[in-house]
Order: structure tokens, then sequence, then C-alpha cells
């Protein structure tokens, strides 16, 4: 259980820096490009000690598909970002593969 909330702070986290780096204009303004910098760190690093729990296939599955849904989402709340159909359909298929490999798969068995 506790490396699935490590999985899930290093995607918090990920989210976050990856926002910031849009807000951060090029590294030319501070605030956003400390956060994109900790940010990254802090996803790493919890990343990586999530990975001696959970099988890295698995893990980097779960991380990189919740972090493209959540940016996604983030891009048309906070940005303003239009969505189509095909982007929708194409993050819902990201979002069903990953929880097709955790519930379906027998990958993730030590």
């Amino acid at each position: 259980m506790k490396a699935w909330l490590l999985l899930a702070t290093a995607i918090a986290a990920e989210v976050a820096a990856t926002s910031a780096l849009k807000a951060s204009d090029g590294f030319s303004r501070w605030v956003p490009s400390l956060v994109v910098l900790a940010g990254y760190g802090i996803a790493f690093y919890c990343l990586s000690l999530t990975l001696r729990h959970i099988p890295i296939g698995i893990a980097y599955a779960v991380w990189s598909g919740a972090g493209t849904a959540l940016i996604a989402l983030i891009g048309v709340v906070a940005y303003q970002q239009k969505l189509d159909l095909p982007g929708m359909l194409g993050i819902g298929l990201i979002v069903a593969g990953v929880l097709v490999l955790n519930l379906f798969s027998r990958s993730g068995a030590h």
C-alpha cells in the first residue's frame, strides 16, 4: 500500500512540475522554474522508491498514463486548450490500457 501512495505522490509531483513548466516561460520566470525543478526531483525520488515494490513496467505505465490524463485535463481547465473527440478517445485508451494491465495482467505479480 505504501508503494502505491509513493507512486501517487510521484504522479502528483510530476503533474505539478509539468504544469509549472508551461508557466515558467522557458525558465525565464523564477517561481514556476523552481516548482519545475522541485516537482521533478520529488517525482523521480518517489518513483525510485516505488520501484522497490512495484515492477517497473507497471509503475511506469500507471505513472505515465495517469500523468498524461491529468495533464490533458489541466490543459483544458487551466489553459483553455481544446480536446477534440479523437484526443479524448486516445486518452481514454491510455487509461483503459493501464487499467487492463493492472486488473487483468499477471505482469505485476512478484
